[in-house]
């Protein structure tokens, strides 16, 4: 891969980790800094009605959920800045081969081929 096609992935790549970096900050704020109180609006000091709270205890549990993903995603990220950086960038972590420019412009931080990807999966599916 020449510098300029590394240079687009990099831009590519720290673009796409500010905006996961603003949506897990948003997260935070919204969710892991609130009391439950807080959250529902709920200024008064009666109690919360069961339905209202099980469907904040589920916002909450999908916005952690959300930020789980989010920071695997920036993980994965991290990776592919540091692969930029040593000249690894590019190749399969199983097969060595190439990653397609397609898969990289589809998902950037890409660590394997379409083919391994494949079969990670089809183990993934196997497993009870």
């Amino acid at each position: 891969m020449n510098k300029k096609e590394l240079k687009k992935f990099k831009d590519q790549l720290e673009l796409v980790r500010k905006k996961i970096s603003g949506d897990l900050d948003h997260i935070e704020k919204d969710t892991l800094n609130k009391s439950q109180r807080d959250a529902s609006g709920d200024l008064s000091g009666y109690s919360f009605h069961m339905a209202d709270v099980a469907t904040d205890n589920y916002d909450r549990e999908l916005n952690l959920d959300l930020a789980s993903t989010e920071q695997k995603i920036l993980n994965d990220i991290d990776d592919a800045l540091r692969r930029i950086e040593d000249g690894s960038y590019g190749e399969c972590e199983i097969c060595e081969a190439k990653i397609s420019a397609k898969r990289l412009n589809a998902m950037p931080y890409a660590k394997l081929c379409i083919k391994c990807k494949e079969e990670e999966e089809k183990k993934v599916k196997k497993k009870p």
